[in-house]
């Protein structure tokens, strides 16, 4: 599941086939059929995450700031100033690892429908319902059901820890703000950062531990950042 993730990562960029329209296709197949995840929905965000990064108000990735953890230099002294104190945040260090992909799993299990639905893409509702009922059918006979939803949440809250850890360790440390209209490449390198290239990191991270490179290019194919 989580390799199927960089997978159609790579396809809503169009990074794989020669025509847009084959990603499109195969992105449908990978996130919508094998994952239970409406490609429309993913895009986007997706979408506007790389078009602002870690601009409040602008990247999507960014709304768990104030509720859940603060969030840059810039939006926790305003927090500080105005005494809002939603979360003890002088600990987010040691619960964010924890809280941050517990949160992402409701979110993304109720924004998804809540998105096709006003969006009226009936297609993706179809194909992600049709995921969850596939999935029941396979496991329950299997495991029974109070296993099935352990078995079944348990992984997500895996595969989503793997997530987080991945997308934020190259954002959250650089700049986090308000928009400052820059140009695009400055707007791309101020709020990214690189980790080690290494055989592992590669895999595990689906390249994105090239971070910087992926932003600037974004669609090329992600075993040509190292050059």
């Amino acid at each position: 599941q989580a390799q199927m993730s960089w997978f159609q990562h790579d396809l809503g960029h169009c990074s794989v086939f020669r025509k847009p329209k084959w990603n499109r296709l195969m992105q449908m197949v990978v996130i919508n059929v094998m994952k239970g995840l409406p490609a429309c929905w993913w895009n986007h965000l997706h979408n506007q995450h790389h078009a602002k990064p870690n601009c409040f108000r602008k990247d999507p990735d960014l709304n768990m700031h104030p509720l859940l953890f603060s969030l840059g230099k810039t939006l926790s002294m305003e927090l500080g100033k105005k005494k809002k104190k939603f979360m003890p945040y002088n600990y987010q260090h040691r619960y964010f690892s924890i809280l941050a992909p517990a949160a992402l799993i409701p979110f993304f299990q109720l924004s998804i429908f809540y998105f096709t639905i006003k969006k009226k893409k009936w297609l993706d509702l179809f194909l992600i319902t049709f995921f969850n009922i596939r999935v029941s059918l396979m496991y329950i006979p299997l495991m029974g059901f109070s296993n099935f939803m352990v078995y079944y949440w348990l992984s997500r809250y895996l595969e989503s820890t793997w997530f987080i850890w991945v997308s934020q360790m190259n954002h959250i440390p650089m700049d986090i703000d308000y928009d400052k209209n820059e140009d695009w490449v400055s707007t791309q390198v101020h709020a990214t950062c690189n980790v080690n290239q290494s055989m592992f990191n590669d895999w595990f991270t689906g390249h994105l531990n090239f971070q910087i490179e992926h932003h600037l290019f974004p669609t090329m194919p992600r075993h040509n950042y190292w050059k």
